[in-house]
């Protein structure tokens, strides 16, 4: 009688994990932070003038980020790191408005010229803070869950029909949401609507440009970390910080 296969050993602990993390909350805020309200236009070729929110220049890089996450280290460990961005973003808003909010000394005479100029970047609306954080929070888990799903029905092919179809449901998602609690009775309908179709093209556009590197990274992630996750028998709710998905090994 033939013996039995020993058992496999055990996984070993992720190498490049928080550092993925860390590299998404980082460029999450950033890009809220830095130059979101920003108006910019550039001339392209053929396409004319095209204005839109600086911020939106690299907030797309964070979605790359949770494509990432999720691909290599499945759902529940994605929706990890989406609330160490929710939290942080909820941190930096609290921080942000408690710093404006504190007297400034009368006798430091460069509080005259800095204090209207943090009120000018950071001090936007509770209705901008509030429709950045929601649309972040729905945005980013619509995005991890049909990234999941996908990867399930694909069977673990084709990589770019999962970063695509997840990020043009994410990023719609996500601007369906931010744009209209930012801006309804401020900014008429049709405005609303035109930054919200050329600001999803925008974002769906930089996930296609980056799709080699995502490959790239996403290989060497799974040879080097040895591991490839399937969501199946995840629970998907989103509340949930349990650690799950099926771990197969990557010679």
């Amino acid at each position: 009688m033939a013996a039995s296969a020993p058992p496999a050993a055990p996984l070993r602990g992720f190498r490049y994990y928080d550092l993925l993390v860390g590299g998404m909350v980082a460029v999450l805020l950033c890009s809220n932070l830095i130059g979101p309200a920003k108006v910019c236009t550039v001339n392209l070729p053929l396409l004319g003038a095209l204005t839109f929110g600086a911020g939106n220049l690299f907030f797309p890089i964070s979605y790359i980020f949770g494509d990432v996450l999720t691909e290599v280290y499945g759902y529940a460990r994605a929706r990890r790191a989406i609330w160490a961005g929710f939290g942080a973003m909820l941190f930096a808003t609290f921080m942000t408005q408690v710093i404006l909010r504190m007297p400034a000394s009368a006798s430091e005479p460069f509080n005259a010229q800095l204090q209207p100029a943090l009120e000018v970047v950071f001090g936007g609306t509770w209705r901008i803070a509030l429709a950045s954080l929601v649309a972040y929070w729905i945005g980013d888990f619509a995005n991890s869950f049909v990234m999941a799903k996908m990867k399930l029905l694909t069977r673990g092919r084709w990589l770019w029909t999962r970063t695509i179809g997840s990020t043009v449901v994410g990023q719609g998602v996500d601007s369906l949401t931010f744009y209209p609690i930012a801006f309804i009775g401020i900014w008429e309908g049709q405005t609303i609507l035109k930054v919200i179709a050329f600001n999803w093209l925008m974002k769906v556009t930089v996930e296609v440009v980056f799709t080699p590197l995502t490959y790239a990274v996403v290989g060497f992630l799974k040879r080097h970390e040895g591991v490839d996750t399937f969501d199946e028998g995840t629970h998907f709710n989103p509340f949930s910080l349990k650690d799950e998905g099926e771990l197969r090994r990557v010679q």
